[in-house]
């Protein structure tokens, strides 16, 4: 997702030279995982004659809420808490991540968006 997010749009022959630069990958895992990101809603396909294009269905920031959500929901019985001391315990936090953290909080507990 954060290549079509970035790209804004892209083909599975774009997305796989992207990826097979990072790590070897198949192009057929690829076209797998865009088919499935489309089957789901994350992706829209439009077909410009030569090869289908992928753009992102929502925003990242809207989609990345999406997916939090969920992961609360889930995971952490919907308790943002337990996803934040998860993260804390379990990758840990630098000291800018945990100022900026507390300006977010800061700002919620404020009312503010």
């Amino acid at each position: 997702m954060n290549i079509v997010w970035d790209r804004g749009e892209v083909t599975v022959g774009e997305a796989w030279k992207i990826l097979s630069e990072r790590r070897p990958v198949a192009r057929n895992t690829v076209q797998t995982m865009i088919t499935r990101l489309a089957e789901k809603g994350w992706l829209r396909a439009r077909d410009d004659g030569q090869a289908a294009r992928y753009s992102a269905a929502q925003p990242r920031g809207r989609a990345m809420g999406s997916m939090v959500s969920r992961i609360v929901e889930t995971a952490f019985r919907g308790s943002a808490e337990g996803l934040v001391m998860a993260l804390v315990e379990g990758r840990g936090v630098s000291k800018e991540e945990a100022d900026r953290i507390r300006a977010i909080l800061k700002k919620a507990e404020e009312g503010r968006p």
